[in-house]
């Protein structure tokens, strides 16, 4: 339960930032550059001085290690057939950006247009673009659209795999085009994802932004420090509450805390400090302070569709690794030249497009993988196979995640809620039709694709979306539960202050009105970007 011990004072800054993860980091890096402004940067995860940080295949088996990752898990989703997921989060320095996929992705200038018309003006793709570009240290040369000057690596990926590049000529045969540039505003099209790798090492939030800060002696960085609650003087939050081992400490702010612990731990802290939803604080037993019935509410994520496909006379990463012999040479292509498998992003060989012509634009991306297992962190298996995932990126279906109670060691309750609209189980049955006609396309008549999951079976909608039910999984983009906006439900206003109270901003996905059509990484980055633009104006 929340403690009622008195806590130590640790002391006074300008700017208290709970979370190391993509946005904190962007936020600690930003701020600290002011050498008049004092910044605290709080984790509760350790060091990432762990090899399968940085050993880019160690994502495998970085997710459900409870040294890098929370260990969440769903309560049973209806959509999916009352299954229970795991849901990864990082619990380390860097955050989800140490045990992410690595994938530079920043979504369609249509998704932050939606945001500014929604009523957030500043947010519209005209306006964020630059503090992408900000942040970005791209491999191709500078222009409209990339940055060569900032932090965030960019680069291609360090290897190729003979199938893949004959799923993109199948995707070709389909209509599909080339993709010159998944990040210039739209991305539809067949490419190789870029990643957040140097030299096939992956490139995390700690090395890109905190490294270069961590010397400034107006920066404290503490880790291992879980955040109890936030402090309050009236209306007004002056500093947050944090444990570390069995003490007990409050740090003051004399402008901002910011809450950068992503979509699960910002509502929680802002739930545990009687900050949400009255029946919900009522139900933990928590006292009401500042009612925001919009908090932990509005969970979208990308529900991934993980088709399976086996193929003859080709090499796939699952009969590289089946034999010691395969393994050794793996490892040794990575220890002499960091390419390879063991310098492969979660997924190589990425696709944006349109699951039916009803659709304006793209609305599903697959993430084609050179090897198949049953779950992360499960073994490959041994025979040559594609996984051939498939997401709407725009899904309709809406969740929650909350407190389940007044202890903040207790895991939070998170429902998606995936596949509970119409729409959404139109898009999974028209998603799983799509990928059939991708293998069945002449370029991979050679290898004979053969579908193993979900298999053959009826092929209307429903029994479609049942099985997109049981094959179903998170892609790890939890966005949208303490969201932007000036409605009713809205947490956060265009500063990302939140509603209502003084000197409390929040910068990460949760904010998020709608979630991106792409992956979660970058724009967390460029989110950190602006809310450190916002609190530097604010402090003059």
């Amino acid at each position: 339960m929340t403690s009622t011990r008195q806590p130590a004072d640790f002391g006074t800054f300008d700017v208290v930032i709970v979370g190391a993860g993509s946005a904190g980091c962007v936020l600690a890096n930003r701020l600290s550059a002011d050498p008049g402004r004092r910044v605290l940067l709080i984790e509760a995860g350790k060091s990432d001085n762990h090899p399968w940080v940085h050993i880019p295949v160690g994502y495998l088996f970085a997710i459900g290690n409870p040294r890098l990752d929370w260990g969440f898990k769903t309560e049973p989703v209806p959509g999916l057939n009352g299954r229970s997921l795991l849901y990864p989060r990082g619990k380390v320095l860097g955050g989800c950006s140490s045990i992410n996929g690595m994938i530079y992705m920043r979504g369609q200038a249509q998704d932050y247009d939606g945001w500014r018309d929604a009523g957030n003006p500043g947010w519209g793709w005209s306006d964020v673009l630059p503090l992408f570009r900000r942040s970005e240290h791209h491999f191709g040369a500078a222009d409209e659209a990339h940055g060569t000057t900032g932090e965030l690596r960019v680069e291609p990926q360090r290897l190729r795999w003979a199938i893949l590049d004959e799923v993109a000529k199948a995707a070709e045969a389909m209509g599909i085009p080339r993709a010159r540039d998944f990040n210039a505003g739209d991305n539809e099209g067949v490419g190789y994802f870029p990643v957040n790798q140097k030299r096939g090492i992956r490139w995390n939030a700690r090395k890109a932004f905190l490294d270069p800060a961590r010397r400034r002696p107006n920066l404290a960085i503490l880790t291992e420090c879980h955040v109890q609650r936030l402090c309050l003087d009236g209306r007004r939050v002056t500093g947050v509450v944090f444990s570390r081992g069995d003490s007990l400490f409050e740090a003051k702010a004399r402008q901002d805390v910011v809450l950068s612990a992503g979509a699960i731990g910002s509502p929680q802290i802002l739930e545990l400090s009687g900050i949400g939803r009255p029946d919900i604080l009522k139900r933990i037993g928590i006292p009401l302070v500042h009612a925001l019935p919009g908090v932990g509410e509005n969970l979208q994520d990308h529900l991934q569709i993980r088709t399976i496909f086996s193929v003859t006379g080709a090499k796939t990463l699952n009969d590289r690794a089946a034999t010691l012999h395969g393994k050794a040479g793996i490892a040794l292509q990575y220890a002499l030249t960091q390419s390879g498998p063991m310098a492969m992003a979660p997924s190589q060989l990425g696709i944006f497009t349109r699951s039916g012509p009803a659709h304006n634009r793209a609305n599903i991306e697959y993430h084609v993988q050179p090897l198949s297992l049953d779950a992360f962190g499960q073994p490959l298996h041994r025979t040559p196979a594609l996984t051939v995932s498939v997401c709407n990126l725009r899904p309709a279906s809406r969740g929650s995640s909350h407190a389940a109670s007044a202890d903040p060691q207790a895991a939070p309750s998170i429902q998606p809620n995936y596949l509970s609209t119409e729409a959404d189980r139109i898009v999974a049955a028209d998603s799983i039709r799509h990928a059939r006609r991708l293998m069945t396309q002449s370029p991979l008549a050679p290898y004979r694709p053969v579908e193993i999951r979900p298999g053959p079976g009826p092929e209307d909608d429903d029994a479609l979306a049942r099985l997109a039910g049981e094959i179903g999984t998170t892609i790890f983009h939890p966005v949208g539960t303490a969201k932007m906006g000036s409605d009713a439900d809205a947490v956060v206003d265009g500063d990302l202050k939140v509603r209502g109270l003084d000197g409390l901003r929040i910068a990460d996905c949760s904010i998020m009105p709608t979630i991106v059509s792409g992956n979660t990484h970058a724009p967390a980055v460029m989110i950190g970007e602006r809310a450190a633009e916002r609190i530097a104006a604010a402090s003059h």
